[in-house]
């Protein structure tokens, strides 16, 4: 006999299989990531199509196979449709989630991860805050939640505004962290101390920011 689940989470990517169906990665609160099949997700007029799109977020229903789980329904509370209509702010998104799935791991305590890539989503939708900086918040947190995150830089001269935001980035509740803006020059040092710490921490190359670089 199956056994179902329920999870709330946030689908990070997606890819086709067969002729019908798609695997999804899924950051959820309850089992770290997960991947899931979703029978039938491209057929036209499928209910699950939706669901297995990248950005969804919702409650997910499904059961757990010998390899993966098999999703059969899903209760989505955001879709995040204003990235889904602004190509670059969608390449942002890709891009958080990208690091994100590198970030985590099945049955793993995965909570702070997914509310910082759900807030920053959020962010990226607020036309008050320019997406670069979203951007610098977002992988400074992202480093300071796996417990790698040094403070400030202490080799070069900051304004105390950047050390002050780095701190606050570093300190404050993922719910908290987009209430700021800082002046151009702050964003720039800002962009310097997280690309160096990305570098440092993380030392990968991702896909989506290549994408993105191209771009912006």
């Amino acid at each position: 006999m199956q056994e179902y689940i329920s999870v709330t989470g946030i689908v990070l990517k997606q890819s086709p299989v067969g002729e019908y169906d798609r695997n999804i990665s899924i950051l959820t609160k309850e089992r770290g990531k997960i991947s899931a099949f979703a029978r039938g997700a491209r057929r036209p007029g499928s209910k699950l199509s939706a669901a297995a799109a990248p950005f969804s977020f919702g409650t997910f229903r499904m059961y757990q196979g010998r390899s993966s789980y098999t999703l059969t329904e899903a209760e989505i509370q955001n879709y995040f449709e204003e990235l889904r209509a602004d190509y670059i702010g969608a390449c942002y998104g890709m891009y958080f989630a990208e690091v994100a799935d590198y970030y985590t791991r099945e049955n793993n305590d995965e909570k702070q991860m997914l509310k910082l890539l759900y807030q920053s989503l959020r962010a990226l939708c607020a036309a008050s805050l320019p997406n670069p900086l979203v951007r610098c918040v977002f992988e400074c947190k992202a480093i300071a939640v796996n417990g790698e995150f040094p403070g400030p830089p202490k080799d070069r001269p900051l304004e105390d505004s950047t050390v002050y935001a780095l701190q606050y980035i570093a300190a404050s509740p993922v719910e908290k962290l987009y209430t700021f803006t800082v002046t151009e020059p702050v964003l720039e040092q800002l962009k310097e101390v997280a690309g160096e710490y990305m570098r440092r921490f993380v030392g990968r190359k991702f896909h989506s920011l290549e994408v993105l670089q191209s771009l912006c």
